[in-house]
């Protein structure tokens, strides 16, 4: 019957071969949660905040691979661009864009011209770009300004930072829309070198998971749609701290143990994953990669 499994992936399990199978572990379909739940309803209330001067803004802190990229893309999927019917207008209410790896006001207004599909010449003058940016978000009628990986301000010159922290400010006052930015806990301290933008950013932080109840409907949603024969049981005590423990507590590695154990448990004709499956996949903890390396 395999009702541990969404409908979904009980139809992949019965009609799919292993290389099919293998193939769908690698590519999740988006798992929700309580605290991405939270974020997608704080980001609807900033969508439709009326326009005032002094915009609410949101800084999305969590540590490298805890889900801060994939709430953010995934909001982003659900207010995709549209074209009006009534005047074939393209209509953007949300447009995600990665902070440039240092802090240029150049290169950020080209990452989010290029995100519209409006490239710009070299020769353009930045406030050429300035000036088109501006159009174009008031034209498409972006209600979210989306900026990822904020913490990169960090790696200029105090001047730089400074100009570019500026350039976030004109824009939230002069297009009147919520300004989100997310990045590491040093996205925290990029913000705060400029008190008038402190001000306006309300944190958000997404802490690493711990075991307990929504650890354990998180590991729920995750047996839903792994496309084994049978029934691992991920919420088992043993099986839980075992994952937790090998993943630092980070959604992102949680994710990536289960990928590469679904795959071995497919391959091995196991057909569920535990303790032995986990522990023989080719996987190495968060904190030994970081000592690898420093070593």
């Amino acid at each position: 019957m395999m009702n541990y499994l969404n409908d979904r992936t009980r139809e992949i399990v019965q009609n799919s071969s292993i290389e099919e199978r293998i193939n769908t572990a690698k590519n999740f379909s988006w798992i929700g949660y309580t605290q991405s739940v939270n974020v997608f309803k704080k980001l609807d209330d900033l969508k439709n905040y009326p326009k005032v001067y002094r915009m609410p803004n949101l800084l999305l802190i969590g540590e490298s691979n805890n889900g801060k990229t994939a709430i953010l893309r995934k909001y982003s999927e659900r207010n995709e661009a549209y074209v009006r019917e009534t005047d074939l207008q393209v209509i953007n209410p949300v447009l995600y864009v990665q902070a440039p790896p240092e802090p240029d006001e150049k290169r950020f207004y080209n990452i989010i011209l290029d995100n519209l599909f409006a490239p710009s010449k070299t020769t353009e003058k930045i406030d050429s770009r300035q000036q088109r940016v501006l159009h174009l978000l008031k034209q498409m009628e972006t209600k979210i300004l989306m900026i990822d990986e904020i913490h990169h301000v960090l790696a200029g010159s105090t001047r730089k930072q400074r100009t570019f922290l500026n350039v976030i400010k004109f824009l939230s006052n002069e297009l009147q829309i919520p300004i989100v930015c997310a990045g590491t806990k040093d996205a925290f301290n990029a913000i705060q070198t400029d008190p008038q933008l402190s001000n306006r950013f309300e944190p958000k932080i997404l802490p690493r998971w711990t075991n307990d109840i929504e650890y354990k409907r998180l590991l729920l949603s995750f047996e839903k749609v792994l496309p084994l024969k049978k029934e691992s049981m991920l919420i088992e005590n043993s099986i839980a701290d075992n994952i937790l423990n090998k993943s630092d507590g980070l959604i992102g590695e949680i994710s990536k143990i289960l990928e590469l154990s679904c795959i071995h448990a497919i391959e091995t004709g196991k057909e569920k994953i535990d303790n032995q499956i986990i522990n023989s996949i080719d996987y190495i903890l968060p904190t030994k990669r970081r000592k690898q390396i420093l070593h």
